[in-house]
């Protein structure tokens, strides 16, 4: 059963990074999680920052209510009645792309790593405090924004062709070997920001601050799992760990 929407405030003005975009005021965010003590206390805690709020409460409901709502950001449990967050995930992300921010009771990197290959954007481990519920949503609330604004202005860049890996920035489509590789949202973003800089080592701490808007080092293990969802994805061979400072591209060799 999907529950009534929370009030609409008059728009978000706390937290990290800039406020009242037209993204950030006119959100609608969808929250499935099935223990009605943490679905409530999510949905006012996001509503008190002027976003329209709808809690379903469980994965048959949750996909209902997506395709019903086109909500701007997705928060999802991962375990649930009736289907699991996983399965939740890759019916939305197969009928529209949205990010999601996967929530999950086991601090499992496996867990972690599946989440990020169905379509999850982002996750957070309970228990977890409401004001990095709040930023994260943000974060990806921004991004929303961004991407909205590139697909109205004409495109300028040309695709980044490194080796056999074509990346097209206006079209938001990576391809390897001739093969299409989907990518969510912030894959997308990672990589490219990784492709911008071939052979040069980005820290953890720049790629937080540059693709999730973070301004403090605490995610630096979502980092660590989003590049392992696209080593998955594009191979072990295009991104070079340097152990404690961070990430580097290597072109393919021709």
């Amino acid at each position: 059963m999907t529950a009534s929407a929370f009030p609409t405030g008059s728009g978000a003005t706390s937290g990290a990074g800039p406020a009242g975009t037209p993204a950030q005021q006119a959100a609608n965010i969808l929250v499935v999680e099935d223990e009605p003590a943490i679905a409530t206390a999510i949905a006012q805690r996001l509503s008190a920052e002027g976003w329209r709020v709808e809690v379903a409460r469980d994965g048959l409901s949750g996909v209902e209510a997506a395709t019903r709502l086109r909500p701007d950001v997705i928060v999802l449990d991962v375990m649930l009645p009736g289907i699991d967050g996983l399965e939740v995930t890759r019916r939305i992300q197969a009928e529209q792309p949205v990010p999601i921010l996967m929530l999950t009771a086991r601090d499992d990197e496996t867990d972690m790593l599946i989440g990020l290959g169905v379509g999850a954007d982002d996750y957070m481990t309970k228990p977890f405090s409401m004001r990095e519920l709040v930023a994260r949503v943000k974060a990806l609330l921004r991004r929303v924004d961004r991407a909205a604004q590139a697909a109205t202005s004409t495109p300028t860049d040309p695709p980044m062709v490194v080796g056999d890996v074509v990346i097209d920035r206006a079209q938001r489509r990576v391809h390897r070997a001739g093969e299409e590789v989907h990518l969510t949202p912030t894959e997308f973003e990672l990589l490219v920001m990784l492709a911008s800089s071939p052979k040069t080592v980005l820290t953890r701490e720049r790629l937080l601050a540059e693709v999730w808007d973070w301004a403090d080092a605490s995610g630096t293990r979502t980092v660590d799992s989003h590049i392992k969802a696209l080593r998955r994805k594009l191979g072990p061979d295009l991104i070079r760990t340097v152990h404690g400072v961070g990430y580097a591209f290597e072109p393919p060799v021709a």
